[in-house]
């Protein structure tokens, strides 16, 4: 038995101290820096893009290490079959980027309303079959909604053009490419709710909008909660901005700025009485209790 184990002892070190005198050439390395790489990629098809072609030319580099050594035929093997696997990733991944790409109106709304709160292309596409990706049109003058007429139906976003918006024939504000025509609208209903629009909306200029049906909509939110998370940041951040806007321009017939924040009774004008110096009139009811006081 002490020979067996002192033979295993042995054979052990025997094994471990024969290092090979030279380092592995530069493919080998190449080869491992590129599956390093490879292994950093991030999420969404533009990190499985990274992903796979860093582990291809990883997998390649270590294809041809192992071909140029006879005696390793199994790494070999398994180092092809790992290029290939990395490589029909790759197509696959491309072919599916390809398929979710978008005619030029609906990447310019992704690009500049969804992209910077890291919404995927997939989750996009889901947004833009809602719509049925269909562009509107309002020519110069015609109206996108009339006060006490048009149903809130819909929610939209302006694409390109100037839309006027008026209550009772004053001007409020503007609303300009890549905001929501009709968020503040939207947001005062529930989804079993209906009424009309309170302002009138007429287009400057020929626009163009999308718009999505508020059925359509609701549906594709019940099925999708992060969707609707998005929906509801970017609808309540276009009716703070309009807020804003509006609070920068109104002012009462005295010449004071209202705070659309806050009641209307905290912007009342003070009395002009105030404004004077003459004393203010005692009542009637004051002066006869100051009387029967002062009486012996």
């Amino acid at each position: 038995m002490e020979s067996t184990h002192d033979d295993q002892n042995n054979l052990t070190w025997t094994v471990c101290s024969k290092w090979k005198e030279h380092p592995e050439g530069s493919i080998f390395h190449l080869a491992n820096i590129f599956i390093f790489l490879g292994f950093m990629g991030g999420s969404g098809f533009y990190g499985l893009l990274y992903m796979f072609t860093f582990l291809a030319f990883g997998f390649f580099c270590s294809t041809i290490w192992a071909w140029s050594d006879v005696c390793t035929t199994d790494t070999f093997s398994w180092t092809f079959a790992l290029f290939v696997v990395s490589v029909a990733q790759l197509v696959h991944v491309s072919y599916r980027l390809r398929s979710v790409t978008f005619d030029k109106e609906f990447q310019d709304l992704y690009n500049y309303m969804f992209k910077k709160l890291g919404v995927s292309l997939t989750h996009y596409g889901k947004i833009v079959c809602c719509c049925e990706g269909d562009i509107h049109t309002i020519e110069k003058d015609h109206y996108f909604a009339m006060e006490g007429k048009t149903a809130i139906d819909k929610l939209s976003v302006l694409l390109s053009g100037r839309i006027r918006v008026t209550v009772n024939g004053e001007f409020l504000h503007y609303i300009y490419p890549f905001q929501f025509l009709d968020s503040p609208e939207w947001d005062s209903l529930r989804p079993s709710e209906e009424g009309v629009f309170q302002v009138t909306l007429r287009a400057d200029n020929r626009c163009k909008y999308v718009a999505w049906r508020r059925k359509k909509l609701y549906l594709l939110f019940a099925k999708h909660r992060y969707i609707a998370k998005i929906f509801a940041l970017l609808v309540r951040n276009d009716i703070a901005d309009k807020l804003y806007s509006l609070n920068d321009k109104a002012f009462d017939s005295h010449g004071f700025r209202y705070d659309l924040r806050l009641p209307s009774f905290c912007h009342v004008p003070l009395p002009e009485l105030e404004k004077t110096d003459a004393p203010a009139p005692v009542p009637e009811h004051t002066k006869e209790t100051m009387s029967s006081e002062s009486a012996p």
